[in-house]
């Protein structure tokens, strides 16, 4: 993934990873297309599917490339319709604070 942050440092676009819940899967499509549409961002969101059918190493290996991406961008944006924050998105909040990354938040907190 390094290479796509040294594609990218050449060029005015930023890049942002999407952090919510699963059930809000539909809006953070939705977002991503706007940031990428209207505003120009690159837009890494998670994997989406029927993750009750993987192993435990499978969720993983999952969350694990999402820290990865959170690692590789400019800024995260956490969306929590309804004010909801999950304790997975809780966990990726801490982890971009530690990387120093600007935090966005579809609901003002």
């Amino acid at each position: 993934m390094q290479c796509i942050k040294d594609r990218m440092k050449n060029t005015n676009i930023k890049i942002l990873t999407l952090c919510g819940s699963m059930k809000f899967i539909k809006q953070m499509q939705e977002i991503a297309f706007n940031f990428e549409v209207k505003k120009g961002y690159c837009v890494l969101i998670p994997i989406c599917g029927d993750i009750t059918q993987l192993s435990v190493r499978e969720k993983e290996k999952l969350s694990e490339a999402h820290l990865r991406k959170i690692e590789i961008s400019d800024a995260i944006y956490v969306v929590n319709i309804g004010g909801y924050i999950g304790e997975s998105v809780l966990k990726e909040i801490d982890y971009a604070k530690k990387l120093n990354k600007q935090i966005l938040y579809h609901v003002k907190v």
